[in-house]
């Protein structure tokens, strides 16, 4: 299958609505950049370094702030990092938590080497599938799991995202592109102190 969606212009969708209070925690690289081009708010949590960890950092702020809309972002380089995060999402069944996994196949931190999401050699003149995280993530126990191929289906997976109760899961098949960065602050202390008012509001 050949992708044809732009990951920014998801991204840019899911994100539509800046002033809100959607809390987005994006996995590091790419997802990093792709919230920051969307707009930077204090109510998006960039992760930096920390890879494999992004499904459960979102998990547990939507477990410590069950009113608030909680969307995780990341790439499937990340998540297969984490697949056992999957696991722990089905069991707590939080109902405010999205999972959007932008999935082009390559690890783009480190060169554009293919993950295992994509087709790997089978035999001298076939190949196989490559991993389907859309079919982990409903095998770990998540019930609202779905692949998004299609520009015809960004609408739905929008308001699948912010609003329909979780949690749900989604894979989004994204084209290889070289973008510019859109780097958010890179001071730790500060994104987490501004994310922390965001949520809490002034101590």
């Amino acid at each position: 299958m050949t992708a044809t969606l732009h990951r920014r212009d998801v991204v840019k969708a899911l994100m539509q609505d800046p002033t809100d209070d959607l809390l987005v925690i994006a996995g590091l690289g790419q997802c990093t950049w792709d919230i920051t081009a969307a707009g930077d708010r204090p109510q998006n949590l960039p992760l930096w370094g920390g890879m494999g960890g992004t499904v459960m950092i979102g998990l547990g702020l939507a477990l410590a702030q069950p009113r608030k809309r909680v969307l995780v972002i990341t790439g499937d380089g990340d998540m297969l990092m984490g697949l056992g995060s999957l696991a722990t999402v089905a069991a707590q069944r939080s109902a405010n938590l999205a999972i959007v996994v932008l999935d082009n196949e390559k690890f783009g931190e480190t060169g554009n080497q293919a993950t295992h999401t994509a087709p790997v050699a089978a035999g001298p003149s076939d190949r196989g599938a490559g991993t389907d995280l859309t079919a982990v993530a409903r095998g770990c126990g998540i019930a609202d799991c779905a692949t998004v191929t299609a520009e015809a289906e960004v609408a739905q997976l929008v308001r699948d995202a912010r609003a329909k109760a979780g949690p749900i899961f989604r894979t989004v098949k994204v084209m290889v592109e070289t973008l510019p960065a859109a780097m958010p602050p890179k001071d730790g202390a500060h994104l987490k102190d501004r994310f922390r008012q965001a949520v809490l509001g002034a101590a």
